[in-house]
């Protein structure tokens, strides 16, 4: 019976590149499957990159507005397996669309994501915790904090402040340097200036 999965984990653990093994794995035994991602994700067009170099071409970026289980059963049917990049950014509708591929067409679907967004303080990301209410599995990747303990928070900082408000995409715009880490509960009050 087909499942859907979803894999958490901070920024950093090796989401994507787990994706591309597991994309790999079916390839390689002769199956064919289906890789997506958000249009929103524009850093690397329509190609999924890992930090590490390995790199791979989507089959379709998909919007908030998308049906993707029509997308799916239109033109995927024959997939063994369906594989979600970003998963974060699906609409809880979405998500419920990536039960029907399951249920319906009983292909699995195997979403990687960030369960927590840089604000921790409000609902989060919409396909997170939709995928958190209903997935089969779930499973925490993990990766270290710049400190050694495990982290679990994505923190934005500009400029090098520690930002614990804004919209949840922020393009660069050049003005200011904006990144994200992946930090523990103990480093994020230290950047907040917690005593």
């Amino acid at each position: 019976m087909a499942k859907l999965y979803f894999r958490y984990g901070a920024m950093g653990c090796g989401k994507t590149m787990q994706l591309l093994q597991v994309a790999f794995n079916y390839e390689e035994r002769g199956h064919k499957v289906c890789v997506i991602k958000p249009a929103t994700d524009t850093k690397n067009g329509n190609k999924l990159l890992t930090r590490i170099g390995p790199e791979r071409e989507t089959d379709f970026c998909f919007t908030k507005d998308d049906d993707i289980y029509a997308k799916i059963s239109e033109s995927y049917k024959d997939v063994a397996c369906v594989l979600i990049d970003e998963a974060q950014f699906l609409t809880a509708e979405q998500v419920d669309q990536l039960m029907k591929v399951v249920n319906h067409l009983n292909i699995p679907v195997m979403a990687y994501g960030l369960r927590l967004n840089f604000r921790r303080s409000d609902a989060g990301f919409e396909g997170a915790t939709r995928l958190l209410q209903i997935a089969h599995e779930i499973e925490e990747l993990k990766t270290i904090c710049e400190c050694g303990h495990k982290a679990t928070l994505n923190a934005r900082f500009i400029d090098g402040k520690l930002v614990t408000d804004g919209p949840d995409i922020l393009i660069d715009d050049g003005a200011s340097e904006i990144t994200y880490r992946a930090i523990c509960e103990r480093c994020y009050e230290k950047y907040k200036g917690v005593k």
